[in-house]
């Protein structure tokens, strides 16, 4: 950078807002694990001190709450929306699929790391609980939609919820922004399978339709 008597003077690194803190710590957190990251290793990939850390947030504690509320906030405004779905419970459940594979695209380095939290810290734990009270939401929309017959009624509510969030949460594996599917078909395909399954409905077979037919 130039002066404006023309003398050259060293850009300073660039300093860090709260947001993009945030995003880099995220990042560390999934790649090293939450309990194998420091903050000294913080510092080391921002590029920064570990007192300009702190003027942002009061430690790694903080850090991990904000990004796991970032994903659960996302999980609880889809059910939100969902409750508001006039028609039945299936119909419900079925947006609240597609709305949470929406958060998962939009939101994936921080519901990645709220899928690897196993409780280890009070924010791990409050973020486990608020993960069950979403997951009682789903199965209570499974049961209410078993209760109107739009799906079978012989699987347990609570473990149909599980499979069918199990399918979803497993797109944090695989799924990459820059991949060729959009978030749109990446749903659509998950309550394909989910609501419909993959067996290919077959054609009428000739024979029965005829002899039906001469019946």
């Amino acid at each position: 950078m130039t002066t404006a008597d023309g003398r050259q003077t060293r850009r300073g690194r660039p300093g860090y807002d709260k947001e993009s803190l945030l995003q880099v710590a995220v990042k560390v957190f999934n790649e090293r694990g939450y309990d194998g990251t420091s903050m000294d290793e913080l510092s080391k990939r921002l590029g920064i001190s570990k007192s300009a850390i702190y003027h942002h947030v009061s430690g790694k504690d903080e850090l991990l709450r904000l990004a796991v509320d970032r994903a659960l906030d996302g999980l609880f405004a889809a059910a939100e929306q969902a409750m508001a779905v006039e028609g039945r419970a299936v119909d419900r459940l079925e947006h609240l699929v597609r709305a949470s594979v929406g958060v998962l695209v939009d939101r994936l380095p921080f519901v990645t790391l709220l899928l690897r939290v196993r409780g280890n810290t009070t924010v791990e734990r409050r973020a486990m609980a608020r993960r069950r009270e979403f997951d009682r939401m789903v199965a209570d929309l499974v049961a209410q939609a078993a209760a109107e017959g739009d799906i079978r009624p012989d699987v347990d509510p609570a473990i149909t919820s599980r499979l069918l969030f199990g399918m979803v949460n497993s797109l944090v594996e695989w799924y990459r922004p820059q991949g060729r599917r959009s978030g749109a078909e990446l749903a659509d395909t998950v309550c394909k399978i989910a609501f419909t399954g993959v067996r290919r409905p077959r054609p009428p077979d000739p024979q029965s339709s005829a002899v039906s037919g001469g019946s």
